[in-house]
């Protein structure tokens, strides 16, 4: 068959920047989805997507479908006629389905059948449907009209391209006709730009338009002019992707310009000058060999300019007022120190069945104190840390710039010398902020960290509030996820539990519901269980874990290392089953079995040598768990595995003298016993 390259493309106005490249990739796959499920066969599918258009090249585009038979099988002959050969309900109604009178149908494998030959259509009469769709399924939350027209999308559309080999499929798509024209950059090339054929599209845009059209390599010549520019000042450019995604979806034709600030203006923390730079003005900052920021920025121009100095003083003004409100800001908080604001705290409302960020403060402070003492760190540090934690709120800068909470803190509290890890604390009592976020340092800001989250998640479940579905407006999903990194990937020896329950203590004039404590490790452990799937740890180990309900997830982390390690020997596998047997056995005893079997009943050989075997292998890996040293318990009770079996072997548990059954009962009680000081291996699979 033959095949033929498709451009479509979508010119619009200027599209929103963040949403561009989702934009892009959701255009991508439903136009792939819609050819596929017209059976249309195609090499490859290459994306453009700039501020003013999205398109698509498809590779060797089948000209039509393929001419197919269309086969259906109806109910089977006896059910289709009745005793007098006349059709049943069942055999009309299969006729009907398929356009036919029952007596014009076929029978095959005795069944009704029915069969027809349907001709491909051509793709040009099926491509119009197939990007409507596409474009109707993209994820744009709000959708526009504009003019008096009916159609809908995320901006103004102005042209439309569909473009099949040399020959224009003529649609109408968002109530713009399609050609062969496109559109090159806004003031460089205004007017239309002839396409010959689709492979010219994107020479064409770049050597006669000015649109570098190509999502990833404007993105790539972005990064390349910058660094080139910052090298060429003497410094280093901080280019930060989310950053470049944003400005390479404002560009079509990038031109990179290096603008400067007044030195004095780097008397003020860095964070507030960079926050504007990039949050405000989209800018690049500067640093150098030492990470300290310089002067300087470098903003991306869409227009290459024959006067670029009016560009570069046009970005300087902006930016000057910017920086002195910041300066402004500065100068004015640390006329009052941190501990001065604790009071106003109490006017802003944390929740209002929880009350005031002030009454938090106040219990956060008591949690973290412990916790800080648990840690061996100062508990008076952490307690006056969690009082600050929040002061930085009702500064001028952070009411600015929200972003900077907790980095301000830090700065306020070094100004107002506070001591020992005080000021860091004020920082990392938000770490981590995102998924794969650095973590606190400091053990007092480890302690205020797990402190706050825990007082919010104990709170919130307290009220009746806990996340359903996908809605979470609280973040306790992101506050439990952080509280389990903080313990597991800062190896703090913390008993979760205890915590959650003095946290409901300081609640319980708040809270309305019953058993909070342990719905609240309960909703823990399910995010622990997300934590070590994404770690790729498999779900029965987890399983195997959960099981003995480990209170310390530090100590959870260990077990399952160690089950991790252990599912890797020979011995896993039978030992495994045999715990699973020896479980099953329990049950369905429903005896009292003896807490301790009885030597002198010991009667069968195999049986003596597994009590042996159990008593060396309990006096070997006592001190073992002693230590949380799991993964060598472990491998110490996988000896066991040959007794065991020779064990079930030869050896009647469920014995008809009931002193000898109760005894063998205790004995494989001790055995599983000493495999749940780790974990429930009978649970693996």
């Amino acid at each position: 068959m033959s095949q033929r390259d498709l451009l479509i493309e979508i010119g619009t106005e200027e599209l929103p920047p963040k949403a561009l490249k989702k934009l892009s990739t959701a255009f991508c796959n439903e136009t792939r989805d819609g050819l596929k499920k017209a059976d249309l066969g195609f090499k490859e599918i290459k994306t453009y997507a700039a501020p003013r258009r999205l398109a698509l090249l498809i590779s060797d585009l089948d000209e039509a479908q393929q001419d197919k038979t269309v086969e259906r099988h109806g109910p089977a002959v006896k059910a289709a006629f009745d005793a007098d050969g006349n059709p049943t309900k069942a055999a009309e109604g299969f006729a009907r389905s398929v356009g036919m009178s029952v007596s014009d149908l076929e029978t095959k494998d005795g069944k009704l059948f029915f069969a027809k030959s349907e001709k491909g259509q051509p793709t040009s009469s099926l491509i119009p449907e197939i990007v409507q769709n596409a474009l109707d399924k993209l994820p744009i939350p709000k959708r526009m009209r504009w003019g008096d027209l009916d159609a809908q999308f995320v901006r103004p559309v102005q042209w439309v391209v569909l473009l099949f080999g040399d020959e224009v499929i003529e649609a109408e798509i968002l109530s713009v006709k399609s050609g062969r024209e496109s559109r090159g950059h806004r003031f460089h090339h205004p007017d239309s730009i002839y396409i010959p054929k689709p492979s010219e599209y994107e020479v064409l845009l770049e050597s006669e338009g000015k649109v570098i059209a190509d999502f990833d390599r404007r993105r790539d010549t972005v990064r390349a002019r910058v660094e080139e520019v910052a090298a060429k000042s003497g410094g280093t450019a901080v280019i930060d992707e989310a950053l470049l995604d944003e400005v390479n979806s404002m560009v079509e034709w990038p031109v990179p310009v290096l603008g400067k600030f007044e030195e004095r203006f780097l008397d003020v923390p860095q964070e507030a000058l960079i926050s504007t730079m990039k949050a405000n003005q989209k800018y690049f900052h500067l640093v150098d060999k030492q990470g300290k920021l310089l002067p300087n920025f470098i903003t991306i121009s869409n227009v290459d300019s024959t006067n670029i100095d009016v560009v570069r003083e046009g970005n300087e003004r902006v930016i000057r007022p910017r920086f002195a409100d910041a300066e402004f800001f500065w100068n004015q908080d640390r006329k009052h120190k941190l501990e001065d604001r604790l009071k106003s705290l109490k006017t802003v409302v944390f929740q209002k069945d929880l009350g005031s960020l002030y009454e938090k403060s106040q219990r956060v402070s008591k949690i973290a104190g412990d916790i800080a003492k648990q840690l061996g760190s100062d508990k008076q540090q952490a307690q006056r840390a969690a009082l600050l934690s929040r002061c930085d709120l009702m500064s001028e800068m952070v009411y600015e710039f929200p972003e900077l909470q907790g980095i301000m803190g830090r700065y306020y509290a070094s100004h107002d010398k506070e001591p020992g890890d005080i000021a860091q604390a004020l920082d990392e009592f938000y770490m981590p902020r995102f998924a794969g976020d650095e973590l606190p340092q400091t053990q007092t800001g480890q302690a205020l960290a797990l402190a706050e989250r825990i007082d919010t998640l104990v709170g919130i479940f307290g009220i009746g509030q806990p996340p359903t579905g996908s809605k979470d407006p609280f973040a306790l999903r992101r506050a439990a996820l952080g509280v389990l990194r903080i313990i597991i990937e800062c190896k703090l020896d913390l008993d979760l539990q205890k915590y959650i329950d003095q946290a409901v203590k300081l609640l319980q004039d708040k809270i309305k519901a019953k058993n909070i404590g342990e719905q609240v490790f309960d909703f823990l452990m399910e995010r622990l269980r997300a934590y070590y799937q994404d770690q790729g740890v498999a779900h029965d180990t987890f399983e195997a874990v959960l099981e003995v309900k480990p209170v310390k997830p530090v100590d959870f982390d260990d077990r399952i290392n160690a089950v991790t390690a252990f599912r890797k020997m020979a011995e896993a596998e039978s030992l495994a089953a045999a715990n699973k047997r020896i479980s099953n056995i329990i049950k369905k005893a429903k005896v009292k079995i003896p807490a301790k079997f009885d030597k002198k009943l010991l009667q069968d050989q195999e049986e003596k040598e597994l009590a042996t075997q159990l008593a060396a292998t309990t006096k070997e890996v006592t001190p073992l768990l002693k230590n949380h040293d799991y993964e060598n318990a472990m491998q110490a009770m996988a000896k066991l595995r040959d007794v065991v079996d020779t064990f079930f072997d030869k050896v009647m548990v469920m014995s008809d003298d009931k002193k000898l059954r109760d005894n063998r009962l205790a004995l494989l009680n001790q055995l599983r016993d000493l495999f749940l000081n780790v974990a429930d291996i009978s649970v693996l699979q």
